[in-house]
């Protein structure tokens, strides 16, 4: 399979803040591939030097096999990309913003009244054609934005946090229109910062302060795990994870709601220590039982490892 965008080195540096450090992946051909990572993980920057916008300070890279640097203009015709607030134009009609991207893109006319009819069709958005774009929910412009960035069907296509602030239902629609896109062997980047979300794709890089912390399929990922995870069902979770966070190594404690994960290596003695620090302090745990780890959970662990030193793992 054909690798659709190549990442060596790249690097963007701020003054003395470096916002992407030394980044290494790549995306096949037709893959829905997730940049995952907190706010300030580099996610954005990243997108916006592979769409041409920003110049990075080193490294290079490659996009629909397009040197971002030497071929950058020409590749800004050729993918889709769409930041965190997309231009939409509220006073337009939804039409009339698809109008708009077709004359930037130079989308023939006479191709026009098919390639709205499709994207329309598969963003659910016919009925509300003629409808201005800022009276959409929030759900609909983000269905509307990517269409408008897929009206001159690129092959690779660059979404930034797409989902960000949508309702379930709006991100679920969201999603199911990504995997009609993938079958039709369109690449996808996609940066998010929902865990949970993450596992939609095929694989990922998780990002931590600009630097790489791990690459993989989503159980890949979830196998670099340094340990097993116990879970405790304890009340004000919050404050028991609090007591026993000096107990054991940085982000190996964690609180869920009205329960404790707690990462470790002979879980059976672990969780002895931990009952009884708790018990100590008037708090009684409930059911305890080793679950499979979160890509959360995973963050966290390899987030806060000191030995990780940011240095990236890409999982076998």
């Amino acid at each position: 399979m054909a690798e659709a965008i190549r990442l060596d080195g790249l690097t963007k540096r701020f003054g003395a803040v470096s916002a992407l450090d030394g980044l290494s992946f790549s995306v096949q051909e037709g893959e829905i591939f997730g940049l995952v990572g907190p706010d300030g993980a580099g996610k954005t920057t990243c997108l916006r030097m592979l769409a041409a916008i920003l110049t990075p300070s080193a490294g290079s890279a490659r996009v629909n096999g397009r040197d971002i640097m030497a071929e950058g203009e020409a590749l800004k015709h050729e993918i889709g990309y769409m930041s965190q607030k997309f231009g939409l134009y509220p006073d337009l009609t939804v039409i009339e913003n698809l109008d708009f991207y077709a004359d930037l893109y130079g989308v023939r006319p006479a191709g026009r009244p098919a390639a709205y009819e499709r994207l329309l069709g598969f963003s659910r958005l016919a009925p509300f054609r003629n409808r201005r774009a800022g009276h959409l929910s929030g759900g609909m412009k983000q269905k509307l934005g990517l269409a408008c960035a897929l009206v001159h069907t690129p092959r690779v296509l660059l979404l930034d946090e797409p989902t960000n602030g949508v309702d379930p239902v709006s991100r679920r629609d969201f999603w199911h229109i990504l995997t009609g896109l993938r079958r039709e062997r369109v690449t996808i980047l996609i940066s998010t910062a929902y865990l949970d979300e993450a596992e939609r794709c095929h694989r990922l890089a998780m990002l931590h302060e600009g630097r790489l912390l791990a690459s993989g399929t989503p159980a890949e990922m979830k196998r670099l795990m340094p340990g097993s995870l116990l879970e405790l069902a304890v009340p004000a979770a919050r404050r028991a994870a609090a007591l026993l966070k000096p107990l054991f190594p940085p982000g190996h404690v964690t609180a869920f709601g009205d329960r404790i994960h707690l990462v470790s290596p002979e879980p059976a003695r672990d969780g002895k220590i931990a009952r009884e620090r708790l018990a100590a302090e008037g708090i009684s745990t409930g059911e305890s039982r080793l679950v499979e780890p979160t890509l959360e959970d995973v963050f966290v662990a390899l987030a806060t490892t000191p030995e990780n030193g940011g240095s990236s793992r890409h999982a076998a």
